[in-house]
């Protein structure tokens, strides 16, 4: 009994000495993280109200409210009477241990504040990161998420990016499409020529310019090849490539302009042996 009267007194006297303190710890643990979710509240509208990227405004918004919120922890603890000082150090030296064992998520970190701030790409956008080729739907902190032409999901780490070549197809406002047709060497190349440019000026979405480029390219083993490079916007690339490809296999048949396959002449020659 007398032990138990022992515990409460001492209760009593440590909840004297400090629990003002942590009374004043808690109220600042409370009323900072509600003030540190209105100023970044206020921030993420004033930045979206600016025009800002929305991957920019949501990686701003979370550095400004995890930095805020640990001036928050860091005040209260003070308060407690936590020396602030060894609690950096200390929470220092345990950063350096855990950097190192996740040194590939820091790369993927520092690399995705890269993409985010650079903007090489922009959610939305048609890439080849990495190797993978598709549109751009979310771009995080350590990986980007891209959705492939066949509709696959591929997370990618954005280390992986930043190492690599970037390739934002859909960045510029037109393309070039780059055809080579073949014809025969026996099929007439002014006709062949003459066909390529009437299509071209009959569809409406390629664009006058700049203009288009039909020019005998050159001298191939079983073919004469011919380059078409007609210019359309960037959005209707693919539909005017594969029409455009159509419309030349049909008028050439049409008009007797042949595309010819691989092909190779064999000689055999009769060797007759006298006995």
């Amino acid at each position: 009994m007398d032990q138990y009267t022992e515990y409460i007194k001492l209760a009593k006297t440590w909840f004297v000495a400090y629990g003002p303190n942590i009374l004043v710890a808690l109220a600042i643990l409370v009323f900072g993280r509600w003030l540190v979710k209105w100023i970044t509240h206020l921030i993420k509208k004033a930045l979206i109200k600016s025009g800002m990227d929305d991957t920019l405004v949501r990686f701003l918004d979370k550095l400004i409210y995890y930095t805020l919120l640990v001036a928050v922890i860091l005040a209260a603890a003070d308060q407690v009477g936590i020396k602030t000082t060894s609690f950096l150090a200390i929470l220092g030296a345990a950063g350096l241990a855990v950097g190192l064992a996740l040194k590939d998520s820091l790369a993927n970190f520092a690399s995705g504040v890269m993409l985010i701030m650079f903007q090489p790409f922009r959610v939305g956008d048609a890439v080849t990161a990495a190797g993978v080729s598709g549109s751009v739907e979310r771009i995080d902190i350590f990986n980007t998420v891209v959705n492939t032409w066949d509709n696959q999901k591929v997370i990618i780490p954005n280390s992986k990016i930043t190492a690599d070549v970037i390739t934002n197809i859909n960045a510029n406002p037109t393309r070039r499409i780059d055809l080579v047709i073949g014809i025969s060497y026996d099929d007439d190349v002014p006709e062949a020529k003459s066909i390529l440019k009437e299509l071209v000026q009959v569809d409406t979405r390629i664009l006058t310019d700049p203009a288009p480029k039909i020019a005998l390219a050159e001298f191939g083993d079983s073919s004469i090849n011919i380059v078409v490079r007609p210019w359309v916007n960037t959005k209707e690339y693919w539909d005017v490539r594969f029409d455009l490809m159509d419309r030349i296999k049909q008028t050439f048949d049409e008009r007797n302009i042949s595309i010819p396959y691989p092909q190779r002449d064999v000689h055999m020659y009769q060797h007759v042996v006298n006995e």
